[in-house]
């Protein structure tokens, strides 16, 4: 019956034992419950409720628990129902009854919900390395194919041709807004919840102020109800990871089309690629493929949250330990698939042929209404005028640019015979020059900006 038992003269069903334990997942956080003690054991020796001996000795105890668990000896016990139990047992173990003196005006709820927020911090600047690395990846790729024209897609349709580069520099902005989604993410959960107690605050006037400072925290909770019941930052977080998720997934389908036979633009290295059991031929974008089908469980975990706060009173709520697992399998999936994700970009092999002979004359139909309106034919009339030159080449089973200079003009008289400029693809591209666009200059301005953007990378508590 662990912390609580004295309340209790009987004993506790294995199986409510086992559905009610949260150390088979909890275990984790153990460095953020070390640290999180120290701190208040300082805290509490500082209010005079332990001697300067005492918090010498727990402090010394809590560290020799920690090199225990960082060197995979510490030994679980049946009664450790949670990392919180575990750690003060052993500390027991260690130390004698100084030990109990640390739990004094501290409740497992403020000391989860404040050990949870330390891990997620801890693992947050962990998980922005892994998206500027990936984004690292992308920049170079598009620097190493920085003049490579190919077929720019709308509805997965040929659209107008495009650099890749600036494909895939479409790419490094979604990331660059996660990167500063979980920058303010962060700003949320640098909170202290430590000091409000069960609910209702501490009894022995700790300094909460110099417990945040001394914890790395930025603020403190403003109201101990709030402190223990707020799971906002869990939920940010997971909406955080599910958008990251939806992007990692967009990047793959592309790749995933791309990569086949049919089109043949890229070829994913053997390292990112998997074959089949049975068909001696087949290289499949597995890892594509899984970074566009996590997207379901990432999503399903934010909503499963949602779901489980919804319908809760004040304060803590046993409910709450629903948080852990679909925080920890959301943090430990992206620390596995950013960077897979970096590699798979950071080995692929462009096909410049092959996108070029994908380009063809019908994509330089809106450079050709905009040759109408240079003309001073009005865009809605030009694009309509086109498409009749469209048709009239279907039926002719000609290119635009085969379509003889006479059926241009029976369409309407402005054409003439400059209008066969149009069809140049590098023409097209460097005509969209202005900043976001497609021109090489313009997108050697975008590296540039980009490579300040990761250049000037700071940490994520101090943004």
């Amino acid at each position: 019956m662990g912390l609580w038992g004295g309340r209790f003269t009987g004993k506790t069903d294995e199986l409510m034992g086992r559905f009610n334990d949260s150390i088979s997942f909890d275990h984790r956080l153990y460095a953020a419950d070390i640290q999180g003690s120290i701190a208040y054991a300082g805290a509490l020796a500082q209010v005079g409720i332990v001697s300067a001996e005492e918090r010498d000795q727990m402090v010394t105890g809590l560290r020799q628990v920690l090199a225990e668990f960082d060197a995979g000896s510490f030994q679980f016990q049946p009664g450790d129902e949670d990392i919180h139990t575990a750690v003060e047992r052993r500390l027991a173990e260690l130390i004698g009854p100084a030990a109990g003196k640390l739990h004094t005006g501290r409740s497992r709820n403020d000391q989860v919900a404040t050990d949870l927020r330390l891990h997620l911090m801890a693992c947050a600047e962990d998980l922005q390395d892994a998206v500027i690395s990936l984004q690292a990846a992308i920049l170079d790729q598009a620097e190493a194919h920085l003049d490579l024209l190919m077929p720019g897609y709308t509805h997965l349709q040929p659209a107008q041709p495009l650099l890749f580069s600036h494909w895939l520099l479409s790419h490094f902005w979604k990331l660059q807004r996660d990167r500063d989604r979980l920058a303010g993410a962060m700003r949320r959960t640098s909170v202290l919840p430590l000091g409000a107690g069960a609910l209702a605050g501490n009894p022995f006037g700790i300094d909460r102020s110099a417990l945040a400072e001394s914890l790395g925290f930025a603020t403190v909770a403003e109201n101990s109800i709030d402190a223990v019941n707020d799971r906002d930052y869990v939920v940010e977080f997971l909406a955080w990871a599910s958008l990251l998720q939806v992007h990692l997934s967009s990047l793959a389908e592309d790749l995933i089309l791309w990569s086949s036979r049919e089109f043949g633009y890229v070829q994913l290295d053997d390292a990112y690629a998997t074959g089949s059991s049975l068909m001696p031929q087949k290289k499949n974008p597995d890892s594509l493929e899984l970074m566009r089908g996590k997207s379901g469980r990432m999503t399903g975990h934010l909503v499963s949250l949602l779901i489980t706060l919804k319908g809760l009173p004040a304060a803590y709520n046993k409910d709450l330990q629903e948080d852990k697992e679909a925080l920890f399998d959301a943090i430990d999936t992206l620390a596995i698939e950013l960077p897979v994700a970096a590699g798979v970009i950071r080995t692929l092999k462009v096909n410049g042929a092959r996108m070029a002979a994908a380009l063809d004359d019908a994509m330089l139909a809106t450079d050709l209404a905009d040759y109408l309106v240079r003309k001073g034919v009005p865009f809605r009339q030009s694009h309509q005028l086109v498409g009749h030159a469209v048709v009239r080449a279907e039926q002719l089973a000609v290119t635009l640019q085969e379509l003889d200079l006479t059926e241009y003009q029976s369409i309407h008289p402005v054409f003439d015979s400059d209008l066969y400029q149009v069809f140049d693809f590098q023409r097209s591209v460097a005509s969209r020059a202005g900043q976001g666009g497609t021109a090489p200059e313009a997108v050697r301005a975008q590296i540039a900006r980009a490579r300040a953007l990761l250049a000037g990378r700071q940490k994520l508590e101090q943004k």
